[in-house]
């Protein structure tokens, strides 16, 4: 069944007294129920040649029309020739590796240049899908791997594997501090209370939980490998902050650097100036949407983070 082209459904007699949304989602059990209520608020559904709200009581019979083409989402940006790291494509989805400095879709102050961007440029079916295929991010300085739909298919079942927890993603990070051992961090995330650009620990905000674990150690940092449960906003960068252990280089969470007494100027201007947080999107593992098989991409450690750890280890005992 494609994601592209008009569908049309006659509601069976069985179904007589069901709401409208629920009905489609028996039907059509490929979509999600909150993607077919969006798709009868957007009007994008009729039931006999009319629009009806989700709620609207089938009687058995009607003839529903779909145009699910969400294009509304994307129209708005230009699709621009900027390179793209693809890792792994099949028809159904991709796997790119994002730079640092690239980011993921457009917002406030960055109407272009994004990978939403690209993605329009490299492959316009992509102006069919909820932001052209994305279905998670990774934050404009954090570099890594991540995956993208290539249908609404696989769109709505990427969602839905990433809301159970079922996509696994793990990420290296150099912080500040001595850890002594791995752990894992259970603390809700929200906006911040006073500045709305921040996420922070919050009894409001929504269950949030890293898992991580010391790779190596240094005197006064520790490189750990982190691995995400849940994918809140900022996630690895708000609980490491919150623990004492912020990631170097990041400029929002991490207090401002000052330069360490003793210790050779190499390594003071090495963690003074490195210039994003230090965060690597290395490992995205999960079971196929479509062919049921296990699947694992790895993106390697990009060039400014092994040259941080190798000053971090030419200076490990200072």
């Amino acid at each position: 069944m494609s994601d592209q082209i008009k569908q049309i459904i006659t509601i069976p007699t069985d179904h007589a007294g069901l709401r409208l949304d629920r009905s489609l989602a028996m039907l059509l059990p490929k979509y999600s129920r909150s993607k077919i209520q969006a798709w009868i608020t957007k009007q994008l559904v009729t039931v006999d040649g009319e629009f009806q709200a989700g709620r609207f009581s089938v009687v058995g019979g009607e003839e529903v029309i779909l145009n699910p083409v969400e294009q509304d989402q994307n129209t708005q940006h230009d699709a621009e020739n900027i390179p793209i790291d693809i890792v792994f494509e099949d028809d159904h989805l991709m796997v790119v590796n994002k730079p640092v400095g690239l980011v993921v879709h457009p917002g406030a102050g960055n109407h272009t240049g994004t990978l939403m961007n690209a993605l329009l440029h490299y492959n316009e079916q992509q102006s069919l899908l909820p932001r052209a295929g994305i279905v998670h991010r990774l934050d404009k300085d954090t570099s890594g791997i991540m995956v993208v739909a290539k249908s609404l298919v696989t769109h709505t079942a990427l969602t839905n594997m990433l809301q159970a927890r079922l996509v696994e993603r793990r990420y290296h990070a150099i912080v500040r501090g001595h850890m002594i051992s791995g752990g894992t961090i259970d603390e809700p995330i929200g906006r911040h209370p006073h500045d709305r650009t921040k996420m922070a620990i919050s009894e409001k905000g929504k269950p949030a939980c890293t898992h991580y674990k010391v790779v190596e150690k240094f005197k006064r940092h520790t490189w750990v490998e982190a691995k995400l449960e849940t994918g809140r906003t900022h996630q690895i960068r708000v609980h490491f902050s919150a623990k004492k252990y912020p990631l170097i280089g990041d400029a929002v969470y991490a207090p401002r650097v000052q330069r360490v007494a003793n210790v050779p100027q190499e390594l003071n201007e090495c963690l003074c100036s490195f210039p994003r947080q230090a965060l690597h999107a290395f490992e995205l593992a999960f079971e196929h949407p479509v062919t049921n098989q296990l699947v694992k991409w790895n993106s390697d450690m990009p060039d400014d983070m092994n040259g941080l750890l190798n000053t971090l280890r030419e200076h490990s005992s200072l």
